[in-house]
């Protein structure tokens, strides 16, 4: 994992994520780690396989039949990283 410093913090601002911290019951650290997750990730944002996958519903999806065909031809094997050697 990453590990980040943030230099010149405002006092007040260190104090205001220390009581919400306590006011969640854990540290300021775990505190900091969940502010900058939300903001990173928000919960409203649109991922691109349920983006893709609305826009198969709207045009109708699969049959089982269309399913079961994509499924007979897709390559099982793990990926491997490519070799330039």
């Amino acid at each position: 994992m990453a590990v980040v410093t943030v230099r010149n913090l405002p006092d007040a601002v260190h104090r205001a994520i220390r009581i919400q911290a306590a006011q969640h019951g854990r540290s300021t650290e775990a505190e900091i780690r969940d502010i900058l997750e939300r903001a990173a990730r928000p919960e409203g944002r649109v991922k691109l396989g349920s983006f893709l996958a609305s826009i198969a519903r709207e045009a109708g999806g699969l049959s089982d039949d269309e399913h079961a065909l994509f499924e007979s031809v897709r390559i099982k094997s793990p990926a491997r990283a490519v070799s330039f050697e």
